[in-house]
């Protein structure tokens, strides 16, 4: 059987600049040429605006599928953003799986580091913004084309043009995008006791555990 993974298109990193009004936002990230180093809180020389619902040891690197930018593509034909990595803001540019295929608890290896899927991208207000559309979040939460976030478990190195192999799968039955139809996407009203269940993982970041409680209520 072959070893599930995905090919990484770039990484990227970026640093605050001003955004709109007196927001501040690091959504902008360049590709990196060479090695990046990855520590606890993620890529060396990125850095996040909003450190309340950014950045973190359960938001340390963001991946967005490479995979999808045809789709957005075909809706957005005149969005330059789509013409290379990082519109959506993501550290990894990957190729291969999306949130349908990617489990929460994954384990992939980024170079020499190894990373958990801690849990889905919530977007927010600033990709509307990005893209001068009222639309995208929206179509996220949708379709749960959202990215997704991941813990550092080793600290290493890894560069663009190398691959991200799956070491370890607890949880095949959860899915990124299921947990995010889940507590996202109101998918929790048809399965309330898959979100008591997500409420007492500890794989799952703790924002999204406060989350699957409420919901579960």
């Amino acid at each position: 059987m072959t070893t599930p993974s995905m090919t990484i298109d770039a990484l990227l990193v970026g640093t605050p600049v001003p955004f709109r009004g007196e927001d501040y936002s690091a959504i902008a990230k360049q590709p990196v040429d060479g090695p990046v180093r990855i520590t606890w809180d993620g890529f060396e020389r990125d850095a996040v605006a909003d450190r309340i619902h950014h950045g973190g040891w359960d938001k340390a690197i963001h991946l967005y599928p490479q995979d999808h930018y045809g789709w957005w593509r075909e809706r957005k034909p005149d969005q330059s953003l789509l013409d290379a990595p990082g519109a959506f803001g993501e550290n990894i540019a990957s190729r291969g799986l999306t949130e349908t295929d990617i489990c929460l608890g994954d384990r992939f290896s980024l170079g020499s580091a190894i990373v958990e899927v801690s849990h889905g991208r919530q977007p927010c207000w600033k990709l509307d913004h990005r893209f001068g559309a009222r639309d995208i979040m929206a179509t996220i939460v949708k379709t749960a084309r959202s990215g997704l976030y991941f813990r550092v478990l080793r600290e290493g190195e890894a560069q663009a043009g190398t691959r991200m192999d799956l070491l370890d799968r607890p949880l095949p039955d959860w899915s990124i995008a299921r947990v995010f139809h889940l507590l996202i996407g109101s998918g929790h009203k048809r399965e309330p006791e898959a979100v008591q269940a997500l409420a007492t993982m500890p794989v799952l970041a703790e924002a999204w555990r406060e989350r699957a409680s409420k919901l579960a209520g």
